[in-house]
């Protein structure tokens, strides 16, 4: 009872944690390049994680996990971060975040093509409702939405749910806190050229927000919320637990209101609920 009642704690430090990424990248891409940024918070969360799998002692991954691994690396260490700090550079955190609603979706989807399950009909009538709500706020979203704003947090979307799905088959083996370690060790002979290639010129017009933004998505969003989230997974069982990232837009939105002063608006608020309903009955209909 006192594990589960810990793996819910953890499970919902973690949620909170990933809930403050696109709050947090939007202030950062204000004065810094998505390039940079995205490739600088790769870096320093590998460091920080091989310094752990060294500490630890912990097995390397077998060869055949290596083409999971970089699938992993692909889509939540290099895709995710990246699109949305462009996405991010055209629409607000708060209109972000309405799409952040279809990610327990996007992954469950990945784990079904992946796993090959074959999901009852109404699992892709909820879908099909889900990806409408999105796409009908996305096009009626008048002065505060754009197109390539938009299209770039479906990628994200999309990359960040492969990632996530591929994780979650080797965590199997190696371990939560292990996959996102030896993925951002994978990407870090990428990482860092790009880092050093895109660094600025001179950190004089960095504001101190930008910087904690920074330091925010490295340290806490690319790894430490990790940490949390698969040890919540582990301790309160992956189904159980699994559901409170249905929470992640609603304190993103709350957070993006509170820290960045941003509007969320009764729609925002309407299509991100409307999006979670929509999860929640597709993963009820996932598998036969």
């Amino acid at each position: 009872m006192h594990e589960s009642r810990s793996g819910w704690i953890n499970g919902l430090a973690g949620v909170t944690i990933f809930a403050g990424s696109l709050p947090a990248t939007r202030v950062a891409v204000s004065d810094f390049n998505p390039t940079f940024l995205t490739s600088a918070r790769a870096t320093l969360a590998a460091v920080l994680g091989l310094f752990f799998l060294l500490m630890l002692r912990q097995p390397r991954p077998k060869v055949a996990e290596v083409s999971s691994l970089a699938l992993t690396s692909l889509g939540v260490v290099v895709g995710f971060p990246l699109l949305t700090a462009l996405a991010l550079q055209h629409i607000t955190a708060a209109h972000s975040i309405v799409f952040v609603g279809l990610l327990p979706l996007c992954t469950a989807a990945f784990a079904v093509l992946r796993a090959g399950e074959r999901p009852q009909p109404a699992f892709w009538l909820f879908a099909a409702a889900g990806a409408a709500c999105v796409a009908g706020y996305a096009a009626l979203g008048r002065g505060e939405t754009s197109l390539t704003g938009d299209l770039l947090m479906v990628a994200a979307v999309v990359a960040c749910g492969l990632g996530y799905a591929e994780g979650a088959r080797l965590t199997r083996t190696l371990g939560g806190w292990q996959v996102i370690s030896w993925a951002l060790v994978l990407s870090l002979p990428v990482m860092l050229p790009v880092a050093l290639w895109s660094m600025p010129a001179s950190f004089e017009h960095v504001s101190t927000p930008a910087w904690l933004g920074l330091i925010y998505v490295s340290l806490f969003s690319m790894l430490i919320g990790f940490i949390f989230w698969y040890r919540g997974l582990a301790q309160g069982g992956i189904a159980a637990v699994g559901q409170l990232q249905l929470l992640q837009p609603f304190i993103g939105l709350a957070l993006a209101a509170l820290l960045l002063h941003e509007n969320v608006s009764w729609m925002m608020l309407v299509v991100t609920l409307a999006a979670v309903v929509c999860v929640v009955g597709a993963k009820k209909y996932a598998a036969r």
